[in-house]
C-alpha cells in the first residue's frame, strides 16, 4: 500500500480509481465492510483502490473541546488500512482552510481531478464541505457531471446495532473488552514506547514493562487485565495493571499508566515499542494492606492470564 500526503501529492492513477472516504478511527468491522466495497470494485474494473482520510480527527479542527478519545494513532491506522487490501491511502490535512471548501471543490480537486475517481463509496451519514453542506445526494449529482458513481453503504451491524467508533469507545470506557473486540474485529490494544518505572514489580518478583497512556487516546477503566504482548521476538501472555498502583501510591492526582508483566519473557524492553492487546478484565485495581497480600493476588492474576492463547 502506498501512502500519499497532502493535496499536492494527488495524481490520478492509470485507469482511474475506486475511492472510499472516511475518518476510519479504529478501522473496525464496519470500516472493513465499507473499504471492502471499494477494493472489490477496483479489482472488478482493473482500477486502483484508494482511501481518502485525514491527518487528524475532524473535530480537532471543527470543535476541539468535543474531540473524542481516539482508538488508533495515525501510524497505527495506516498499518490497519494496509491490511485491508487497499492500493493507496491519501492523507489530507484537515485544517481550518480545508473546512471552508465548498462541496464542489472537494469533489473536483480531490476526487475527480486528484484521484480520477470512477466510483466513490461513503457511509450512509456522510457529509462534506463547508458547514457540512454536502451529502450523498450532492456527491451523486456532482459525480454524474464529473464521471463517477457514488454509493452510500448501509451501516454494518453487530449485535443488532450499527458498528461505529463511538460504540467501540463506549465499550472500551466501560471495560467491556469482549464487546470491543467483537466490534473491532481484533482485541483493543495499547501501544507505546516502554519507559522506566519505579521498579516495584521487579522487587515483588513480577517485573513489568511500563507504558504511558497516550494523551487523547481511548483507555479502559483502572483495573487488572489479562492480555497479550507483541514484541519483535513474538507474542507473550501478559498480566496488565492499568491505574496508579494504590498499594504504594496515595496521590489522588497521580496519572494512570499501564504496567505489563510478560509471562515467560526475559530481556530488556526499555525504549522499545510494545503493543499490548487487552483481552479480558480480571478485577478492579485494589489497595492491599501489605506487599505480601499484593504478591498473593498478583500470583492469582498471572495464573488467570496464563490460560490465554496468544
Amino acid at each position: 500500500m502506498r501512502v500519499i500526503e497532502g493535496l499536492d501529492a494527488l495524481a490520478p492513477p492509470p485507469g482511474g480509481s475506486s475511492v472510499v472516504i472516511g475518518t476510519f478511527d479504529g478501522v473496525h468491522r464496519g470500516h472493513h465492510a465499507l473499504i471492502g466495497r471499494a477494493v472489490d470494485d477496483a479489482n472488478e474494473h482493473a482500477r486502483r483502490s484508494v482511501c481518502v482520510t485525514w491527518d487528524r480527527h475532524p473535530t480537532e479542527t471543527l470543535a476541539p473541546s468535543k474531540t473524542p478519545p481516539l482508538l488508533t494513532t495515525l501510524e497505527r491506522k495506516m498499518e490497519l488500512l494496509a491490511a485491508t487490501g487497499l492500493d493507496i491511502v491519501a492523507v489530507l490535512e484537515f485544517d481550518d482552510a480545508f473546512t471552508k471548501w465548498p462541496p464542489r471543490r472537494f469533489v473536483e480537486d480531490v476526487l475527480a481531478g486528484g484521484l480520477g475517481a470512477r466510483s466513490v463509496f461513503v457511509g450512509s451519514g456522510f457529509r462534506f464541505g463547508h458547514k457540512a453542506a454536502g451529502d450523498i445526494a450532492t456527491l451523486q449529482q456532482l459525480g454524474r457531471w464529473l464521471g463517477f458513481a457514488a454509493e452510500a453503504a448501509p451501516l454494518f451491524e453487530a449485535g443488532g446495532e450499527p458498528v461505529s467508533s463511538t460504540r467501540v469507545r463506549r465499550a472500551v470506557a466501560a471495560g467491556d473488552l469482549e464487546l470491543a473486540a467483537d466490534l473491532l474485529g481484533r482485541p483493543f490494544e495499547v501501544e507505546a514506547e516502554v519507559v522506566r518505572g519505579d521498579a516495584r514489580g521487579a522487587a515483588l518478583g513480577y517485573p513489568t514493562a511500563n507504558l504511558p497512556l497516550g494523551e487523547g487516546m481511548a483507555r479502559v477503566p483502572n483495573g487488572v487485565y489479562g492480555g497479550c504482548a507483541q514484541t519483535k521476538e513474538g507474542r507473550y501472555p501478559a498480566a496488565v495493571n492499568v491505574g496508579v498502583n494504590p498499594t504504594f501510591t496515595h496521590d489522588k492526582a497521580a496519572r494512570p499508566r499501564l504496567e505489563a508483566h510478560l509471562l515467560d519473557w526475559t530481556g530488556d524492553l526499555y525504549s522499545r515499542p510494545l503493543r499490548i492487546e487487552l483481552i479480558t478484565r480480571l478485577r478492579d485495581e485494589t489497595r492491599f494492606a501489605s506487599a505480601e497480600e499484593l504478591i498473593i493476588q498478583i500470583k492469582k492474576d498471572v495464573e488467570a492470564t496464563r490460560s490465554l492463547t496468544c
